[in-house]
């Protein structure tokens, strides 16, 4: 085993029971009797504030209900008929803003229901039931490709196979399920979740899957357009934005979102090289997941710097605090303007920065810190795919993510609006039944 005060970058910082230990499942599932008691803390209330606050509009207070009088099984088919990813959802959907958030309990005396928690439990008790809990409509004879096989490729995927079209999906990488495979902290989603969420979506017939197959690379948009009798779009975001310093170049330095890939789809942690002494570039969860997953790794020091203040910070308080309790500094209003070493990264300068009338800009003052391993997580950027308007960066889009371009739609992160998994279900699933609409010429 590598001595973990080791510099540079290195594997096997930690024993192997030490890496299981630190990553194991972060929110262990409720028993049946925790979820009894869980559940008997709502109020099921009428005008439910928790129902508004979740982007797929799942009946909560329902849900709740069934699983209180015994009925685990039927709240996962609450759950499911308006988000069929809701075992995953369950586990990495950020509730302390959106449901719980919103919880009565939560703003009468600070401890919401545990939503999250009752909703991984009724979807795992009716995943786990042999059989897809939803039947194929007849054969439309209609065919669809959707190009993505995350969060937002996968929901529109199983509502157009439940309406009875062929479903054709295309992905890039070599495996399914997007984000939630490759992009989510591992302790998120343990013993291989989203792999089996995958195959139990598919469950339903109809979805065939390709694997890679990249738009602009394998796949022609306008083909897909005249070959399909329509396309959705669900390519997420792609490459990583640079971090355009000096020394940016240098060993040692990479980008958060192949860190996070990397570990997730290793199948020994302790050959996952890491560095002693990490800092994360960014504010953001990718930012969070990968500079916990560091600290996990076996890193002594791990530290985010953040350009703005502590409230701009894209991840959640919740998240921000969860890297902490693992021992991840947060500096904030600090800017990288350089990495320093001989080589290999040994150095990062940061100046301070504040807001004023111009924005936000650098102050003159810097500090140094130890940096043998730099990870870049300062957002990504989509390639425009030909043929379609853009919002900047986002896939311009109206209604339930109609695009420019005639017969193709689109979805999830590669357009505006929340990058979370659970925005991506809900433009996926309202985006198939436009299409099936269109398809079926009761389109309005």
């Amino acid at each position: 085993m590598t001595d973990p005060l080791t510099p540079g970058i290195a594997a096997g910082r930690l024993s192997a029971r030490e890496i299981a230990a630190n990553f194991v499942d972060l929110h262990a599932p409720l028993d049946a009797h925790e979820a009894q008691v869980a559940a008997d803390r709502c109020y099921f209330c009428y005008d439910a504030p928790c129902v508004t606050a979740c982007p797929t509009g799942i009946d909560i207070p329902l849900f709740i209900r069934q699983i209180a009088t015994g009925q685990p099984e039927a709240a996962g088919r609450t759950i499911f008929d308006s988000n069929i990813l809701g075992g995953m959802c369950a586990r990495v959907c950020p509730t302390e803003d959106l449901c719980e958030g919103a919880c009565v309990r939560e703003a009468a005396e600070g401890k919401p229901v545990e939503i999250g928690l009752l909703q991984r439990h009724a979807t795992d008790a009716l995943m786990a039931r042999q059989g897809h809990p939803y039947l194929r409509a007849a054969a439309t004879g209609r065919r669809v490709a959707v190009v993505g096989a995350g969060p937002a490729g996968l929901a529109c995927a199983h509502r157009l196979a439940m309406h009875g079209h062929d479903v054709t999906v295309y992905e890039a990488r070599p495996k399914a399920g997007g984000l939630n495979e490759f992009g989510i902290a591992a302790y998120k989603s343990v013993d291989g979740f989203a792999a089996r969420e995958v195959e139990w979506l598919c469950g339903i017939g109809g979805i065939t899957i390709e694997t890679g197959r990249a738009l602009g690379r394998d796949l022609d948009l306008g083909t897909l357009a005249a070959e399909f009798d329509a396309v959705f779009l669900g390519v997420g975001l792609g490459g990583t934005n640079p971090l355009d310093v000096d020394g940016a170049e240098r060993e040692g330095v990479a980008d958060a979102v192949s860190f996070i890939a990397e570990l997730r789809q290793a199948e020994d942690l302790t050959t996952l090289p890491v560095g002693r002494d990490v800092v994360v570039i960014g504010g953001g969860m990718t930012a969070i997941d990968a500079a916990v997953q560091a600290r996990l790794l076996g890193a002594e020091t791990v530290t985010i710097a953040y350009r703005r203040g502590r409230d701009r910070m894209g991840a959640s308080r919740y998240e921000q605090d969860l890297a902490a309790t693992k021992g991840v500094r947060i500096l904030c209003n600090v800017m990288p303007v350089a990495v320093h070493g001989n080589g290999a990264a040994t150095e990062i300068e940061l100046e301070y920065t504040e807001e004023g009338e111009a924005g936000l800009v650098g102050t003159g003052r810097t500090l140094r810190l130890r940096a043998d391993q730099v990870f870049r997580a300062i957002g990504q950027a989509i390639v425009a795919p030909d043929g379609l308007e853009m919002d900047g960066r986002k896939v311009r889009v109206t209604g339930a993510g109609r695009t420019s371009m005639a017969k193709v739609w689109a979805g999830g992160d590669c357009t505006a609006g929340q990058d979370l998994t659970v925005v991506a279900v809900a433009e996926g699933r309202d985006a198939a039944e436009d299409i099936h609409a269109a398809l079926t010429g009761a389109a309005g």
